[in-house]
């Protein structure tokens, strides 16, 4: 039997040696059964809320080309959490005539597909309402909810317990100057063009490093975009103003935002 071993980690939890544990388990179970390795297909740090993945993709085509005839992994779920893709999955390689094999559910089949497809993405949703709430507690504290704005740098520290604090910030005084005069500027009837124009005449980078734009000063309002948009430049914290839909072809977060209703 010549079997092909998939493992991956996601999380910064987890640590680059999980991959090493989790193919040297599959060895060891491979030698028990007696089954040869032929291939081992891995992928670092990468979600499994997608296939787009170098590793798993590899292992499909080898799939198709015949090269083994089963798939080792610890479980399910380091395959895919998504419903829909590891059942695509599952058809895929039972088309081509291999089966799947993990650590701790033995041999899968059609039972195991519905079952664990839905406690992954019951899993998904509960670690996003936890996300969310937790980013909600630190904005009720004062704290940023995610990302950063021009003019504030982030702070990295530790709580009493040794692990990370999240949403600190402090004000950077050089940019927080260009904050206040871009306020100036436009307050004396300059347009957010002529503010760019002037910004990028004096070699003063902007936010992310390039050139000023009308649009990075002005922004949308309904967004609140922008400079003169951003309400934390007036003290009021805003968070959760747009929703952001994950592509489910490729499992990254699409850069179209819909407003979410107030």
């Amino acid at each position: 039997m010549r079997v092909s071993i998939y493992a991956r980690y996601s999380s910064d939890k987890q640590r680059e040696a999980s991959i090493e544990d989790q193919v040297r388990l599959c060895e060891e179970r491979a030698t028990r059964e007696g089954w040869r390795v032929v291939k081992r297909y891995t992928d670092h740090a990468i979600s499994g809320a997608s296939l787009m993945r170098q590793g798993i993709q590899a292992l499909m085509q080898d799939a198709q080309a015949g090269k083994f005839d089963l798939v080792l992994t610890e479980s399910l779920d380091r395959i895919s959490r998504d419903q829909e893709d590891i059942a695509g999955v599952y058809k895929r390689l039972r088309f081509a005539g291999i089966k799947i094999h993990t650590l701790s559910e033995g041999e899968i089949a059609e039972l195991h597909i519905g079952f664990t497809g839905t406690m992954s993405a019951l899993y998904l949703k509960n670690l996003g309402e936890k996300t969310w709430r937790g980013q909600s507690g630190r904005v009720r504290a004062g704290k940023s909810g995610g990302g950063n704005s021009y003019g504030y740098d982030v702070v990295k520290s530790l709580s009493k317990m040794g692990e990370p604090e999240h949403g600190d910030r402090r004000v950077n005084e050089k940019e927080a100057a260009i904050v206040d005069h871009i306020f100036n500027e436009y307050a004396a009837g300059k347009s957010p063009k002529m503010i760019a124009h002037s910004l990028n005449n004096r070699k003063i980078p902007g936010p992310s490093g390039k050139a000023w734009g009308s649009s990075t000063i002005n922004g949308n309002w309904r967004r609140g975009t922008g400079i003169l948009n951003n309400e934390l430049y007036i003290g009021r914290l805003v968070w959760n103003r747009l929703a952001y839909i994950k592509n489910p072809d490729t499992g990254s977060v699409s850069h179209v935002s819909t407003i979410n209703p107030h």
